[in-house]
């Protein structure tokens, strides 16, 4: 519920503060005192979109703040979604700067106003004869026969199942469109891997077979190098171990004279142990080369066939080479799997849809139970609204569509006058009948659903008498379990109220502002008496206004 509203520097506002009680508040004022002005601030809080023309002082910065009881709207979800401060005494606020820039904060953490006008409407239902126009909108009516239904929580469920069943849906249509795009790629991919795996990669097997095919595609010219190597270290008379040999000779006859020949002594011996293994080596080695054109060849074509992949692939080694391997693998693979996957989500999609039947069909049950009830109910409250003869035609008619709430389709005809033909609402029913028809569903809704505060603007235009006292009694009705707000012109229904607030205009220093007080007792008598009989209250219009109080 709204406790209280505080409103500083808007339109013709100054600055206003008011606290508000449970129950049946009603709102009063002459033409032009302000009630839109007040309603304006308050749609602000709602989420609504505000400009500069709104601030009273555009030197000033505008405030609207509002503080709700929410402790049993069950709105912890949305704060936590929100990532809001949940508090049972909410503190909703809104700021206008002279910039023109608008700033919403809820519990003092910011807002933006697409958050800010959903939390709204769970708080404030702010009714006028032209709101009325949402009973003729099918969602609406359907909002209605599912209160009276109790299809909340098949709802709940068939809402889930059926966002589930859309994205197994969008699931399955990009796979088939996957199937689409792999098919004409598969015997490529196909051709392409086989290449690959034909070609026996080897991590590190490119520089050995390159190395391979040097040594066997120079063998003869390694060969003769080692032949000349081998002699130049051999010779038997101008070979290095041959010239060495001597040097050891001449060294060994130096030690005997002096020890200071011995290290020189040890080098040269040194030398000539490592250049005979050398040798040795050298000739292993030319023992072991051979001329191999049929093992050249065969690394020649590995070569090829090594060197036109990386080509063809764009790569720069045999990694990188694997690494399209596993690629194409992969691509093979899936393809290959994607008839089993198409086939489990078709599955899927079948068991969803046979769930989602199920469910349209106990929804389907409940609305049709629903109906007659709805029915009587609607023209019973319409009689004692001054429509005797209102009549509701309302069919159901189950489809093979999985529409946003089940699977129905509503016809909400009507008919005002005895033997008239049934026809929509928008084309049966004049401004005043949809007002009373749109009051008459909130009263039977709040039967059924926790409503938000509700505030009714002026829906009893063009109603008088005993119309008037039986929808002051209505809306009295309402408020036991719910907070109501009325703003009104009609005594009878002002009289209804367990609080009354009078919106007044005033002079202050040759500048016109907007108030709103709360009214005594006494005070309440002189202005329903007012509203009865104009300024010149007469004896009989305040005996008339205090009958209607008591």
């Amino acid at each position: 519920m709204l406790e209280s509203l505080a409103i500083k520097n808007y339109a013709l506002i100054d600055n206003l503060q008011v606290d508000f009680n449970n129950g049946l508040s009603i709102i009063t004022g002459e033409t032009g005192a302000g009630k839109s002005i007040l309603l304006g601030g308050l749609s602000l809080i709602l989420g609504k979109r505000a400009d500069l023309s709104s601030l009273k002082d555009n030197t000033k910065k505008c405030i609207i703040e509002a503080v709700f009881n929410i402790s049993n709207y069950n709105l912890k979800s949305f704060f936590e979604r929100e990532d809001l401060d949940y508090e049972s005494q909410t503190i909703i606020r809104r700021e206008i700067l002279p910039s023109g820039k608008s700033r919403a904060f809820v519990n003092d953490s910011p807002l933006n106003l697409n958050s800010l006008q959903l939390l709204g409407e769970q708080l404030i239902d702010i009714h006028s004869q032209h709101q009325s126009l949402q009973i003729v909108n099918d969602d609406y009516q359907f909002k209605v026969i599912d209160a009276l239904a109790g299809n909340a929580k098949a709802l709940m469920d068939y809402s889930k199942e059926l966002k589930d069943f859309k994205a197994i849906k969008n699931d399955l249509a990009i796979l088939q469109k996957q199937k689409s795009e792999a098919l004409k790629e598969h015997d490529y991919n196909s051709y392409l891997l086989k290449e690959l795996i034909e070609a026996n990669l080897v991590l590190g097997e490119l520089e050995e077979l390159e190395e391979e095919y040097e040594t066997l595609n120079n063998v003869e010219d390694i060969k003769e190098k080692l032949s000349e190597s081998y002699q130049l270290l051999g010779d038997e008379q101008m070979g290095i171990i041959t010239t060495l040999t001597q040097l050891k000779t001449n060294f060994s006859k130096l030690i005997s004279l002096s020890n200071k020949y011995s290290l020189l002594y040890e080098r040269i011996n040194s030398s000539l142990i490592d250049l005979d293994d050398v040798r040795g080596e050298i000739d292993d080695l030319f023992e072991q080369l051979e001329p191999n054109p049929v093992r050249l060849e065969q690394i020649n074509s590995k070569l090829q066939v090594l060197h036109n992949l990386m080509l063809k692939h764009a790569v720069k080694d045999i990694s990188e080479l694997l690494v399209v391997k596993e690629s194409l693998s992969e691509k093979v693979t899936n393809t290959a799997n994607l008839d089993e996957r198409i086939l489990r989500h078709q599955d899927e999609l079948l068991s969803k849809e046979k769930l989602l039947d199920h469910i349209s069909k106990t929804i389907h049950n409940n609305r049709v139970e629903a109906i007659p009830k709805l029915k009587d109910q609607l023209e019973s409250i319409l009689k004692n609204l001054g429509m005797p003869n209102a009549q509701f035609d309302i069919k159901l008619k189950l489809t093979p569509n999985l529409l946003f709430n089940g699977k129905d389709e509503l016809s909400f005809l009507f008919s005002a006058n005895k033997g008239g033909n049934f026809l929509e609402l928008k084309k049966a029913a004049s401004g005043g009948e949809l007002s009373r028809i749109m009051l008459a569903i909130k009263l039977m809704l709040s039967n059924y659903i926790q409503l938000p505060t509700i505030m009714f603007d002026e829906i009893d235009t063009g109603i008088s008498g005993e119309i008037s006292n039986k929808m002051g009694e209505i809306m009295l009705q309402m408020s036991e379990t719910m907070q109501v707000f009325a703003i009104t012109h009609l005594p009878q229904i002002a009289a209804k109220g367990h609080s009354h607030f009078k919106v007044y205009k005033k002079d202050v220093n040759g500048i016109t502002q907007t108030n709103m007080v709360k009214l005594d007792h006494d005070e309440r008598i002189v202005e329903i008496a007012q509203m009865l009989g104009g300024m010149d209250m007469s004896s009989s219009a305040i005996a008339h206004a205090k009958e209607l109080l008591n």
